[in-house]
C-alpha cells in the first residue's frame, strides 16, 4: 500500500504550533507560502520540511511542517537538524579561505606544493580550480569508491590522484565532489586539525551556528531528523553509508534551519573572513581563455531575470538542502526537506517571489 503521511502528519501536528525563537522577533509565514510547502509535500511524498526566510536583515519567519522522523511521529520545525548535502561545500570553502588568511595556503598554488603525491599531470590544478569545479576532477562515483567502507585519508587521496582528468584544469567547468572531498584531506594535512574541527572552531561557534556540526551516528544530537526516499512509491530510510563518508568535506553537516539563518547574518556582516576573502568567495571562476562561469567559491552565482543571486543545493542520505540569497533584495531563502525527491531549490525560487512579487518569472530557473 502506498504510505499516505499527510493525513497522519495531520492529526499529529494538529496542537503542535512552530516552536518560539525566544531572542528573535519572527512572524508566522504568509499562507501563500504555508501553501508551496505544503504542494512539495504532496508532490514529494516528503515527511518534513524546514523554511526560514530573512529580509532586511530581520528574520520573517522560520517554520518546519509534517515529520521529522515518521517512525516516531516526531513534529519538524525550525530547530530540526537536516544533514546539509552539498551547501555544505561554502563551509568548506570557508575553512580554506580561514587558512588562506592564515598564510597556510595560496588560492592559486598548485596542489602539488602542499601535496607533494598529486600526479605530475595534475600541475595546472591550484586550490581555486578545485573550489570552482575547473580542476578537471570526475565525480567519484561508486565504481570508484566504495561508500560502505571507511578510508583513511591518504588512500581517499590515492583513490583519487589515480582518477583520470576529464579536461585540461581550467579550461571547462564540471561539477565536482570529488575536488571537495580533497579539500578536505588537504584541510586536515596543513592545519592538523579536522576539518570539522576548524569549522566548529573558527565558523560555527563565532556566528552562532549553535547546532551545526558534523555528521554522526554514535553521537545523541538532539531533534535530528531521519532522511527518506520512496521505492514504488513507499516510503523508505535512508541508505547508509560509512562512518568516512558522513565526514567528507563535500557536504557532510548536521544543521537547521536557523544555524543558516546565522551564517547568513554573518555573511552579510562580512564576519568570520576578512572583506577580500568574502569577495573571493562570490567572484565567479575564469578560465584560461578569459571567459567565466557562473560559480564561485562553494556558490553558483547567477541572475535570472537579471536578478543577482548567490545559491546552492544539496542532496545526501534521503535529505534535500537549498539557500538563495538576492543580494539586490537583501532576500535569504532557505530550505531543508527530508526526502531524497523533494526539489528545495524549486520550493526556495517559489518562496522568495512569493515573498517578492516582483522577482522576474526567469527567477524561478534554478542555477546549474
Amino acid at each position: 500500500m502506498r504510505f499516505t503521511f499527510l493525513a497522519a502528519c495531520a492529526l499529529a501536528l494538529a496542537a503542535c504550533s512552530p516552536t518560539a525563537i525566544s531572542d528573535i522577533a519572527m512572524g508566522a509565514a504568509p499562507e501563500s507560502v504555508e501553501a508551496l510547502v505544503q504542494a512539495e509535500r504532496n508532490r514529494a511524498q516528503a515527511p518534513g520540511i524546514s523554511v526560514a526566510v530573512v529580509k532586511d536583515g530581520e528574520l520573517l519567519f522560520a517554520q518546519g511542517y509534517g515529520l521529522a522522523n515518521v517512525e516516531h511521529n516526531v513534529p519538524a520545525t525550525e530547530h530540526t537538524i537536516f544533514q546539509s548535502g552539498s551547501i555544505g561545500k561554502q563551509f568548506t570553502a570557508a575553512a580554506v579561505l580561514l587558512l588562506v588568511e592564515d598564510g597556510k595556503l595560496e588560492l592559486d598554488a598548485p596542489l602539488s606544493s602542499y601535496m607533494p603525491e598529486t600526479p605530475a599531470s595534475w600541475n595546472d590544478i591550484t586550490i581555486r580550480r578545485l573550489l570552482t569545479h575547473t580542476a578537471g576532477l570526475p565525480d567519484y562515483a561508486e565504481d570508484t569508491v566504495d561508500l560502505r567502507r571507511d578510508y583513511s585519508d591518504d588512500e581517499l587521496a590515492q583513490i583519487i590522484f589515480a582518477m583520470p582528468l576529464i579536461s585540461e584544469p581550467g579550461t571547462a567547468w564540471s561539477y565536482s565532489n570529488t575536488a571537495y572531498a580533497l579539500l578536505g584531506v588537504l584541510i586536515h594535512k596543513v592545519s592538523g586539525k579536522h576539518y570539522l574541527d576548524v569549522l566548529k572552531e573558527r565558523v560555527f561557534t563565532p556566528t552562532g551556528m549553535t547546532t551545526a556540526r558534523g555528521i554522526s551516528e554514535a553521537d545523541i544530537v538532539l531533534n535530528r531528523s531521519a532522511g527518506y526516499h520512496s521505492v514504488d512509491g513507499i516510503l523508505k530510510n535512508q541508505d547508509w553509508v560509512s562512518p568516512y563518508f558522513s565526514s567528507t568535506a563535500d557536504g557532510a553537516l548536521y544543521l537547521t534551519a536557523l544555524d543558516l539563518v546565522a551564517w547568513d547574518t554573518a555573511i552579510r556582516e562580512g564576519a568570520v573572513l576578512k572583506p577580500e576573502s568574502w569577495q573571493e568567495m562570490f567572484t565567479p571562476a575564469t578560465f584560461k581563455d578569459g571567459s567565466a562561469r557562473g560559480y564561485g567559491l562553494g556558490w553558483f552565482l547567477d541572475a535570472p531575470g537579471g536578478e543577482p543571486r548567490q545559491s546552492h543545493s544539496g542532496s545526501w542520505q534521503g535529505f534535500t538542502s537549498a539557500i538563495a540569497r538576492y543580494p539586490n533584495r537583501d532576500l535569504t531563502v532557505i530550505v531543508l526537506a527530508n526526502h531524497a525527491h523533494a526539489k528545495p531549490t524549486t520550493l526556495a525560487a517559489a518562496i522568495a517571489r512569493a515573498v517578492e512579487p516582483d522577482l522576474p518569472e526567469e527567477s524561478l530557473v534554478w542555477a546549474k
